[in-house]
C-alpha cells in the first residue's frame, strides 16, 4: 500500500483541526472530546463497554497475591530453622560452660589467697596458726560451688589421711592445708585420686594455688 503525500496546505489544515480538537478536549465533555478527535484524525473510535465487575476482579486478585505472600512457614523451613538453632546452641553452650568454670576456678584461687593473707595476719598478731577458719571470721565463706573451704592445721592433725599429699605421697605443705573440694565437693588425701582432680589446692606453702590436676 502506497503512502499518500500530504502537502503543506493540507498539513496546516490538519494541524489546525488538531489544535481545535485539543481545545475542545480541555473544556468539553467526554463525548465531545471523542467526536473532535474523530473529526481531526478522520477515524472512528468504537465505544468499549465498561465491565463494572473488573475492579472487583482486580481487588480479588490483589487479595489473593497478598494472601500468597503472607502464607506460613512450611515444615521443611521450620526444620531448617530448628537445625540452625541447635547447631548454634551446640557451639555456644560448651564455650559458655568453659568460661563459667574458668571464672569459678579463678574465684576459688582468689579466695584461697585472701584466706592465706588473713591467716598470716592472725599468726603475726597471735603467734600461732588459727585452729579453724572461724578464728579469722571466715568460717561461713563458701567456694563458688557452695561448699565450705577445707582448712587443716598440721598441729591438730590426728590422722595422716587428713593431710593432702602430692603424687609421690609427700605432704604438699609444712604448715597447713587450705583448699576447695571443687565442683563435686569430694576429695581424697592424695591429689592423684579421681575425686581430687577438680580441687583447688594450696601447695608448697602457698607457692602454688590452682587446680590439683595441674600441680
Amino acid at each position: 500500500m502506497r503512502s499518500r503525500r500530504v502537502g503543506p496546505v493540507a498539513f496546516q489544515a490538519w494541524f489546525a483541526r488538531l489544535i481545535d480538537a485539543q481545545a475542545v478536549q480541555r473544556r468539553g465533555c467526554a463525548r465531545c472530546r471523542r467526536h473532535a478527535l474523530e473529526t481531526c484524525l478522520g477515524i472512528h473510535f468504537p465505544m468499549v463497554p465498561v465491565d463494572a465487575r473488573a475492579p472487583l476482579r482486580i481487588a480479588k486478585s490483589h487479595r489473593e497475591k497478598r494472601a500468597g505472600c503472607q502464607r506460613g512457614f512450611s515444615l521443611v523451613e521450620l526444620m531448617i530453622v530448628v537445625g540452625i538453632i541447635m547447631t548454634l546452641a551446640a557451639i555456644a553452650v560448651p564455650s559458655f560452660s568453659q568460661a563459667r568454670d574458668a571464672a569459678r576456678y579463678a574465684k576459688a584461687v582468689g579466695d584461697i589467697k585472701t584466706l592465706e593473707t588473713d591467716i598470716f595476719t592472725y599468726v603475726v598478731s597471735s603467734g600461732d596458726l588459727p585452729g579453724t577458719l572461724t578464728d579469722i571470721a571466715r568460717g561461713d565463706l563458701l567456694d563458688p560451688w557452695r561448699h565450705a573451704y577445707v582448712y587443716t592445721n598440721y598441729a591438730d592433725v590426728t590422722k595422716q589421711n587428713q593431710i593432702r599429699k602430692d603424687r609421690f605421697l609427700h605432704p604438699m605443705n609444712s604448715d597447713y592445708d587450705l583448699f576447695s573440694a571443687g565442683m563435686d565437693g569430694d576429695w581424697k588425701s592424695p591429689i592423684t585420686a579421681k575425686q581430687s582432680h577438680d580441687d583447688i589446692i594450696r601447695a608448697n606453702d602457698g607457692a602454688y594455688v590452682g587446680l590439683a590436676s595441674q600441680y
